[in-house]
């Protein structure tokens, strides 16, 4: 193992901060072909019960949401138009939250990005939840693994100063919750999804 895991205390944050704080550290994937990681430049809070674009909204409680139930720092994946995104649980259990992982920048295994998201500016290798997750190797089937264990987990990264929040992305449909400022970046970071 080339990094040591965030520990599971790191993921015992309200949803918000633990939208922040993720910003910097490193999504990493060890997979038979290799490792792949980056640093994680882009989030999206979903709150929940209370968040129309969240898809745990009014509780729905689903096999696919079964996962945000539980404890802080567990995969949620799901796949939306044919793309896996990978999710981060938050809050506390029984209050089903998570963070979106939107963007990262490629740090290693980058030969095997390209590999799999075929020949491409290095810039949209990973600027986006698909894009990302393609790259990586991040599946499906990773729903329900601990974030605190390999093969896919976070580790420590760099400290990021500046951050901008904005509106999330792609829930037009999602009433007054598409303006809420959910969405955290690094500011100025070519990685950023948009």
């Amino acid at each position: 193992m080339l990094f040591s895991p965030l520990p599971v205390d790191f993921y015992q944050k309200s949803t918000l901060t633990l939208a922040k704080a993720l910003l910097g550290h490193i999504l990493i994937k060890e997979t038979k072909e290799g490792v792949t990681a980056g640093y994680i430049v882009e989030t999206e809070a979903y709150m929940g019960p209370e968040d129309r674009a969240a898809h745990s909204f009014n509780n729905r409680r689903t096999k696919r949401t079964e996962v945000m139930f539980g404890p802080p720092g567990y995969v949620y994946t799901y796949v939306m138009h044919t793309h896996c995104l990978v999710n981060v649980v938050s809050g506390e259990p029984g209050k089903p939250e998570a963070v979106l992982i939107r963007a990262v920048e490629p740090l290693l295994g980058i030969d095997l990005m390209y590999e799999r998201r075929g020949d491409k500016k290095e810039k949209d290798l990973t600027n986006g939840p698909g894009k990302l997750t393609k790259a990586l190797g991040i599946i499906k089937d990773d729903y329900g693994h601990p974030f605190h264990q390999p093969p896919l987990y976070i580790a420590e990264g760099r400290n990021e100063e500046y951050i901008s929040q904005g509106p999330r992305i792609g829930i037009e449909n999602s009433g007054e919750a598409k303006d809420y400022p959910w969405r955290f970046w690094v500011t100025g970071n070519p990685f950023v999804s948009r």
